[in-house]
């Protein structure tokens, strides 16, 4: 039997090792799987293993009030280092580019215990964009020993970055894998989305995420202000925004979008009822890595409220438009596929360029041959 640690501390990690969680655990004769949260989404976490009929094994709790970037990194390093030396797992698996997934390879690494990094070889090359997720990916990619990329692009930029082809395997997003998982579920649901009032359920839905630390200064504002200016342009659009609980971004918003009777703002979703907004959704407005993932595979178009993205595929295929923060930009290309048939369906139908949904089963392939 292979003992795998799986660390996370954020709703993202949560969403994207909840597939490998569950099927590391349907094999018990073969593996072991234990789940070590950090922490660093003190609620969120818990609420999104919930959906999947998960909780941590380990809680970290290491969550502290406007913490600092250096301040989380090395309260991680002090809480997981002891743990993994009493755990001593087959192979530490981290996801993303989180503070927390930075933490748990460096930790790893540290005792000298296998490192799979998944969703390895996203890549801007702005360091500071986005902050500090691209300098902790990268950092990451020093020390892992199998990097799973979700694309042939991102298994490239690696090689050119001098890792062992052998090393990389291209499995597709285990995102992709949670989202057909939640949907399957959904379909038994009569009425699953949420915060939407039934006064507005007529409407067409624009689904809104933003909470990047880059739009934190004006950035923010603008995505409102746009949003304000569309819905006061189209008067059958409704739009949810569940906003982050950071305050810099839940000043912004209530300030300027709390008092219109067609723009539905709520705290952050459980993941079902998310699921199920996306799918009901028109459009997408979003700064978020994973939703510019999910949202090919349910026909919805993305505009990405950011100036540059490392995850390009979506772009080139047509189902992602980067507009930035720009009033200006964000109002036209909303404008434009809300009264387009022709330029909607053309970025709707776009084929996932993120996975197929068997990333999963792709993962634990490559874990068994590497044991």
């Amino acid at each position: 039997m292979r003992h795998v640690a799986l660390i996370l501390g954020t709703r993202p990690e949560a969403i994207k090792l909840a597939p490998l969680a569950l099927a590391l655990r349907a094999q018990p004769d073969r593996w072991r799987c234990t789940l070590i949260g950090s922490g660093q989404h003190r609620d969120l976490l818990p609420q999104t293993l919930a959906a999947f009929g998960l909780a941590v094994d380990y809680d970290l709790a290491l969550m502290r009030p406007d913490q600092s970037l250096a301040g989380l990194t090395a309260r991680l390093l002090d809480g997981l280092d002891p743990l993994l030396a009493a755990l001593q797992p087959d192979w530490t698996l981290v996801q993303g580019d989180t503070t927390t997934a930075l933490a748990g390879a460096l930790a790893a690494f540290y005792r000298r215990l296998p490192v799979a990094h998944i969703e390895a070889g996203l890549r801007t090359y702005d360091r500071f964009a986005p902050y500090p997720e691209e300098a902790n990916r990268r950092m990451i990619t020093t020390v892992a020993d199998l990097h799973f990329a979700v694309t042939p692009e991102g298994a490239a930029r690696l090689i050119a970055e001098g890792i062992a082809a052998a090393t990389i395997q291209v499995v597709g997003n285990t995102g992709i894998d949670a989202l057909f998982w939640m949907r399957d579920r959904l379909c038994a649901v009569p009425d699953p989305t949420g915060p939407l009032p039934p006064a507005l359920t007529g409407q067409r839905l624009i689904l809104v995420t933003g909470h990047r630390r880059e739009n934190f200064a004006g950035g923010i504002a603008q995505i409102c202000m746009a949003l304000r200016e569309l819905v006061d342009r189209f008067a059958d659009v409704v739009v949810v925004y569940p906003v982050h609980p950071n305050p810099h971004v839940q000043e912004p918003v209530y300030r300027l979008l709390a008092d219109h009777p067609r723009i539905v703002l709520c705290a952050p979703l459980a993941y079902s009822p998310f699921v199920a907004l996306m799918d009901r959704a028109t459009l997408i407005l979003t700064d978020s890595g994973g939703v510019q993932e999910e949202a090919p595979s349910l026909g919805k178009p993305v505009l990405v409220l950011r100036e540059t993205t490392e995850r390009p595929e979506g772009v080139a295929a047509g189902n992602a438009l980067l507009v930035g923060t720009d009033r200006a930009r964000i109002v036209a290309a909303a404008g434009r596929l809300l009264t387009d048939p022709a330029a909607y369906r053309q970025m709707a139908g776009v084929v996932n360029p993120y996975g197929d949904g068997h990333a999963t089963a792709r993962i634990l392939g490559c874990l068994a041959e590497a044991a």
